[in-house]
């Protein structure tokens, strides 16, 4: 009887114990891959993928403000020298002040046209300085434009003006505070001017309104700031050139007209140079006509 209940006792037991060996086995493989490689897979399953990184830095990008353009001022100045067309006048001079310094010939002068071509094989811009009737009794000159013509006489009197100024790209009014207040005349003069040739208003009066009816006809204009030599006096002519330095400071850009007067020639060509020095730039007129 003994015998016979020792035997299946004898025979759980050793089924327990080969079943113990493989799950403690199993038991000691988790344990020693936990121990020696288990956590470093884990944090790696962890890491975020290289596309929720990308994310992230893009987002954070959007979210951090761009750094701001800077804002370029330029200080630009159109210097105009009138009155250009007769003997004796500095025209190498006046070359010589900058490449980009426009000349404005007056179509009566009796080298126009010579002066004309030599500006033109030298690369500078040429405006037309249109002769037009002031108030008072000053002589505007030859095939001056006046209020007392019919604007049929204006039109044609304005082209042979013109042409007779060849490569002019374009034109200033050389005095005309009569004719600049007229809008009648003044229709007629923009009217009757080539396709593309810009207008400055010299503003030899407050009152004229030379440069809007320009704007009204879609000509491209613009309206001078300072005369440097209405008295052709040193210290005047300095004032007035510090007044067109700072009205190009103010506004990034003004235009100032000159004439070949020795005083003025010789306060330009001292004090351009320090000005280009101090960053300022003297530009064409067709550059900042609008």
């Amino acid at each position: 009887m003994q015998g016979r209940a020792d035997g299946p006792r004898n025979s759980f037991r050793s089924i327990a114990i080969l079943m113990i060996i493989p799950v403690g086995g199993l038991i000691i493989f988790f344990l020693w891959n936990w121990l020696h490689g288990g956590r470093p897979s884990i944090e790696t399953s962890r890491t975020p993928p290289v596309a929720a990184r990308t994310t992230t830095t893009t987002q954070a990008s959007v979210i951090a403000p761009s750094p701001k353009p800077r804002e370029t001022h330029h200080r630009d100045i159109v210097l105009i020298i009138d009155d250009l067309g007769f003997d004796g006048q500095p025209l190498d001079g006046v070359m010589a002040l900058d490449p980009n310094v426009n000349c404005s010939i007056l179509p009566n002068g009796t080298r126009a046209t010579e002066f004309a071509k030599r500006l033109h094989a030298r690369g500078f811009e040429i405006l037309c300085h249109l002769p037009m009737e002031p108030i008072g009794h000053e002589w505007p000159g030859r095939d001056a434009i006046l209020t007392s013509m019919s604007s049929d006489e204006i039109a044609r009197v304005t082209k042979e003006n013109v042409e007779a100024v060849p490569f002019a790209r374009g034109m200033n009014n050389h005095m005309g505070s009569r004719a600049t207040t007229d809008r009648r005349v003044m229709t007629s003069v923009l009217g009757a001017l080539p396709r593309g040739m810009y207008f400055i208003d010299s503003r030899t009066t407050g009152g004229s309104i030379a440069a809007t009816v320009a704007r009204e006809m879609n000509v491209q204009t613009a309206t001078r700031n300072v005369f440097l030599d209405d008295d052709a006096s040193e210290p005047a002519v300095r004032k007035q050139f510090a007044e067109l330095v700072a009205a190009a400071e103010k506004h990034g850009e003004a235009i100032g007209i000159g004439h070949p007067h020795p005083v003025t020639m010789r306060v330009l060509s001292e004090e351009m140079p320090k000005l280009r020095a101090r960053g300022f730039r003297f530009v064409r007129a067709s550059e900042v006509v609008r």
